[in-house]
Order: C-alpha cells, then sequence, then structure tokens
C-alpha cells in the first residue's frame, strides 16, 4: 500500500510542479511526510515510465508518459514536424537527428507507438537511435517517419514505396 500509495503523490506532484530532479521530488514527498532513498525513487521513475521534457534554458522536468495512443500519434507528428532535422538509413538503424534537447521526447513518443518493426530506441540530446528487427523494417520505419514529419509529401509511388533505393536516406529535411 505504501509504494502505491507514493507512486500516486508521484503522478500528482510531477502534474502539478515542475519538478526538475530526482531530489526535487524526494524533497516533495518529504514534505507530504513520505521519507525514501535515491534509490527508491529513481525504481518509481521507472516503473511510471516518467519522462524528462525540456521546460527552456537548456533545463528539463519530469512529466506522465503518454496514455492515449491516438493522442500519442497527433503528438508524434507534430513533434517530428517541429524538431526533426535529418533522418539516415543504414541497414536495420535508424538515426533521426533533432533540434538539441528533443531526441528524448521524440523516442518516447516512437516507443508509444510500439511499432512491430521496432526493436528498441536509445536517445541522447539531439539524436535518436532506431534498431529495426531488418533492413526491411527500417525502410518501413523510415517511410512512417518521413510522411508523419510532411518531409515526403509527394515522394511515394502508387505502391506506396519510397523512391529511396539501397544506402540512400531521407536526409531531404
Amino acid at each position: 500500500m505504501e509504494k502505491e500509495r507514493r507512486q500516486l503523490l508521484i503522478r500528482e506532484i510531477v502534474s502539478r510542479h515542475a519538478v526538475e530532479t530526482q531530489e526535487a521530488l524526494a524533497e516533495h514527498l518529504r514534505r507530504r511526510g513520505i521519507h525514501v532513498t535515491q534509490a527508491t525513487i529513481s525504481r518509481d521513475i521507472k516503473e511510471l515510465g516518467l519522462i524528462k521534457i525540456p521546460i527552456g534554458e537548456g533545463r528539463y522536468r519530469y512529466a506522465l508518459p503518454l496514455e492515449n495512443p491516438l493522442r500519442s500519434e497527433e503528438r508524434l507528428r507534430s513533434m517530428l514536424r517541429d524538431v526533426l532535422v535529418r533522418v539516415a538509413r543504414v541497414d536495420n538503424l535508424i538515426v533521426l537527428r533533432t533540434l538539441p534537447g528533443n531526441a528524448h521526447a521524440v523516442g518516447v513518443l516512437i516507443d508509444a507507438q510500439e511499432w512491430e518493426e521496432i526493436l528498441g530506441t536509445i536517445c541522447g540530446d539531439d539524436t535518436c537511435l532506431l534498431i529495426c528487427k531488418d533492413h526491411a523494417a527500417a525502410r518501413t520505419v523510415e517511410r512512417r517517419l518521413l510522411e508523419r514529419s510532411a518531409a515526403v509529401s509527394g515522394m511515394a509511388d502508387e505502391e506506396g514505396e519510397s523512391p529511396l533505393e539501397e544506402g540512400e536516406t531521407g536526409d531531404t529535411l
């Protein structure tokens, strides 16, 4: 019961306050009578799926994960249009370059799509690496991303195939 109550409070805190660090989150909990270690906070953040989103001036805050799949699709489209700089594909890998501070948020939105072609994502500050099942899966994912970013309007042929050949990328952004 303690864990459930604590995690419910964490959700409430990050919804209402710009919590930037685990220490700040622990302090909010302490003010409510809950004393926890940094390791507990870290586990709770992972279990709740909290993400860090940019708040400006190089600062980030914790936020709740996306829950509505339709909303996450809309947010992915919007985010890709706003922050995607370049897409490059090699074999089963796709590298996304974003404006600084946005790669993690893009990765979370892509993960929320649960595309079966993607085995995993690794994101830093401005780069997101997508690891796909195979070359064909990477082509499919690349095409989806470019379509959602509005970068390839009119580039697909009648069968929906991208005109990109082996080794070419969607670096047209």
